[in-house]
């Protein structure tokens, strides 16, 4: 059996984000799915698998349904596919973070970063001056990343601050393209940035899983494997799992 896989986020107001808690766990667990969802004032996080009807539905519910009455319109979405099901349970936390800087200051519902489709991406990687950043944790980096990227060596995203504060200088790197795995680190990071006087901050809409997904490998300026936070580990280029070739999905 082939399993559905969805990864999504949405930085959105979410007061009431405890009161939604427990049922959208209800809503998962009526249509047999499991995975991580994170839900906190500011939004939605999160991956979860489950047959192809399945996540069809809860697409539909979180998007146009009652629970959030219509506040997800606007989902970040990458879909691949798991030959078994990578997640044990259903779990929703509650957070103060969908993905934790740790400061409170950075508001992605106000200023971001300029997104890059990953269509443009390629062209952008050739302008003079640029300085490519994978935001991602080390583990995440040797496993795979964009050639010609720097690597922060950093343990958790929100160390990501010190990165820029002791290695970048806005007055010397200008123009600075970044990208994560789906994106949604990069919302904040693009956000910091530019509340720390950079000029130009560019990111990879989707992030590195929408690259995978629509930019052909002959054309590729990724090497080796994105890691996915479940348990097919990495996946390559058309969201395959690693190990497993396109024609193995036919």
């Amino acid at each position: 059996m082939t399993y559905k896989v969805s990864a999504l986020y949405q930085f959105v107001p979410l007061p009431d984000f405890r009161e939604l808690k427990d049922p959208l766990h209800a809503l998962c667990l009526d249509l047999g799915i499991r995975g991580t969802l994170l839900l906190a004032h500011e939004g939605i996080n999160g991956t979860v698998s489950g047959t192809g009807e399945g996540i069809n539905a809860l697409m539909a519910e979180l998007r146009e349904g009652p629970l959030f009455q219509g506040r997800l319109d606007n989902l970040e979405l990458k879909f691949s596919s798991a030959a078994e099901m990578p997640f044990k349970r259903m779990k929703v936390r509650l957070k103060k973070e969908i993905v934790t800087l740790g400061d409170p200051q950075i508001d992605p519902l106000r200023r971001v970063g300029t997104y890059v489709s990953p269509a443009e991406w390629n062209r952008l990687l050739e302008e003079p001056g640029i300085v490519l950043l994978d935001t991602r944790n080390d583990f995440e980096v040797e496993m795979g990343t964009f050639e010609g990227a720097v690597d922060p060596r950093i343990k958790r995203f929100s160390a990501f601050k010190d990165f820029v504060k002791n290695e970048l200088d806005p007055a010397k790197h200008r123009k600075v393209a970044m990208f994560c795995t789906g994106g949604i680190r990069c919302e904040k990071a693009s956000a910091y940035m530019l509340n720390q006087g950079f000029e130009e901050v560019f990111h990879l809409k989707g992030g590195i899983l929408k690259y995978l997904e629509d930019v052909p490998e002959a054309e590729s300026r990724w090497k080796g494997e994105c890691f996915v936070f479940d348990e097919r580990v990495a996946l390559g280029h058309g969201l395959v799992e690693a190990g497993e070739s396109t024609d193995d999905r036919s």
